[in-house]
C-alpha cells in the first residue's frame, strides 16, 4: 500500500503544480499607443516626440490636455494623443507648418540638420501664452 501512496501523492502534487502553471497569466505587454502623426515624421523616436511635447507645452504655458482630448474610455483618466477631437491640435500642426516655412524661406533653416537653431519657434510669439499677444 505504501508505493500506491507515494504515486497518488506525487500524481497529487504534480496535478497542482499544472494547475497553478495555468492559473499564472503571462505578463503582458503595455499597449502600445496609437500615433496620428501629420507633420511629425512617422519614424519619431517615443523619446523625440516628447522632447517636441515638451517644448511646444513650454512655449504656449500649457498642460497636454490643451491639444489632447480625453480617452473616450469613461472610466479612465486618461489622454487619447491619437484623437484629433480638440481643434487646438490641428492649430499647433498649422502652426509647426507655418514656422517651418518661415525659417526655410527667410533663415535658410534645414530641418534635417541636428545642430540647427530655428530662428523663428512657438516661444518667438507665444512666450508662455496659449494665445500670442496676451499675457500670461
Amino acid at each position: 500500500m505504501l508505493p500506491y501512496k507515494k504515486i497518488t501523492i506525487v500524481a497529487g502534487l504534480f496535478a497542482l503544480m499544472i494547475i497553478g502553471m495555468a492559473a499564472v497569466r503571462p505578463e503582458q505587454a503595455p499597449p502600445k499607443h496609437k500615433m496620428n502623426l501629420k507633420v511629425l515624421p512617422k519614424n519619431i523616436s517615443h523619446e523625440e516626440l516628447g522632447k517636441v511635447m515638451d517644448e511646444w507645452k513650454n512655449a504656449l504655458g500649457v498642460k497636454c490636455n490643451f491639444c489632447h482630448a480625453p480617452s473616450a474610455d469613461s472610466t479612465s483618466r486618461r489622454l487619447d494623443f491619437a484623437s484629433d477631437a480638440k481643434p487646438e491640435k490641428d492649430i499647433a500642426r498649422h502652426m509647426f507648418t507655418m514656422t517651418g516655412k518661415i525659417n526655410k524661406k527667410y533663415f535658410k533653416f534645414d530641418k534635417d540638420e541636428k545642430d540647427a537653431v530655428p530662428a523663428i519657434s512657438c516661444m518667438t510669439c507665444h512666450r508662455g501664452s496659449p494665445h500670442p499677444g496676451e499675457s500670461k
